[in-house]
């Protein structure tokens, strides 16, 4: 047995259809950013597309052009991050809609557009209070006018306005809400006609229908990961699609030692604060946690080979992502893109 990540496609169908039944009518974007939060990205890319998804979300677009390969010429492909010319011609190549909250940016846009000849596709970007990025409330009117004079002038076509939420408290998103409704009445004035709003990730779109609009995008529930401090995976209706096993090395005296650490992405921080795993005879605690190997309590009979669950479902029940996120402060969306693209992923139902 080696260390490896064991990924269950059937499971990422049916979390697909749970959440696309949530969130009805509005449309589903299944986020793969980071490599499908470290599952793979062609094999999800092209399981969603099979299970009728028709939006991804590539967050750039290197991400963005690798999912136009896997899923063909059809589905529409949404990247949130240009950094350069090149990368906007990258983007026109590979047909991907962009996200775009910066008014050099969005001239650059129209520039690369037209050098092409086509028209480009565009999302444009409120800030609603998170300032991560986006245009500030202040200058949003004269961006959409631009917007809407270079959409005129048949080099743009501005297909959404979208922004992202905090969601750290339902007061503050209540704020971007408003913020967000005000924004796109700001850019319908303009002349524009904005066809997708989009606003929610996975949380809010299963808490809060009001803010679903035409398209929320979700990546973690796609994948079974819930919100840290939030309902589990059960009361979602979704299943973790990952199970992350590490190989025993060696077993001496109490210790058992496993074939993972903070070089293969499982953080050096999770030593002593309670964290366990599943072994052949059960739940044991996590050790220690160092750079090539991992210590674990031993069992009987324990030996070289057995196969240790560090997260996911397992023959000696399931610890998740997110119970270990929950440990050291963080969410369980990091600790799955941790894992090391070096440890390989086998899937099951393809």
């Amino acid at each position: 047995m080696t260390t490896r990540m064991h990924v269950d496609l059937d499971a990422l169908r049916t979390n697909i259809a749970r959440v696309r039944e949530t969130v009805a009518p509005a449309q589903l974007m299944i986020v793969v950013k980071d490599d499908a939060y470290g599952h793979g990205l062609e094999a999800v890319a092209r399981t969603a597309a099979t299970a009728g998804v028709t939006w991804f979300g590539a967050f750039d677009v290197r991400t963005g052009s690798a999912v136009r390969a896997a899923v063909g010429p059809v589905p529409r492909i949404f990247a949130w991050i240009a950094a350069s010319r090149s990368e906007l011609d990258e983007a026109i190549a590979a047909d991907l809609d962009l996200g775009i909250g910066d008014s050099d940016l969005l001239e650059e846009l129209a520039v690369a557009a037209q050098h092409a000849a086509v028209v480009a596709r565009v999302h444009l970007k409120i800030d609603t209070g998170l300032h991560r990025n986006g245009v500030r409330p202040e200058h949003w009117s004269a961006f959409v006018d631009r917007a809407a004079a270079l959409e005129t002038g048949g080099l743009i076509e501005v297909v959404g306005v979208w922004s992202h939420i905090a969601e750290a408290s339902d007061a503050e998103d209540d704020e971007a809400r408003v913020a967000f409704e005000h924004a796109v009445a700001v850019a319908r004035a303009a002349g524009l006609r904005p066809r997708v709003r989009h606003l929610a990730a996975s949380a809010a779109s299963f808490a809060r229908p009001e803010f679903r609009y035409d398209m929320v995008r979700v990546g973690a529930f796609c994948y079974g990961i819930r919100s840290a401090g939030g309902p589990s995976a059960s009361d979602l209706g979704v299943t973790p699609i990952a199970r992350l096993d590490a190989a025993v090395t060696a077993v001496r005296g109490d210790d058992v030692h496993i074939a993972l650490g903070g070089l293969q992405g499982l953080p050096t921080a999770l030593r002593g604060r309670g964290a366990v795993v599943g072994t052949p005879a059960g739940a044991r605690e996590l050790r220690l946690v160092g750079l090539h190997e991992s210590i674990v309590a031993s069992w009987p009979g324990a030996q070289n080979g057995d196969a240790v669950t560090v997260y996911g479902p397992g023959v000696a029940g399931e610890v998740s992502a997110t119970d270990l996120a929950e440990l050291i402060g963080t969410i369980g969306e990091e600790i799955a893109v941790r894992v090391s693209p070096l440890i390989p992923r086998t899937y099951a139902g393809e």
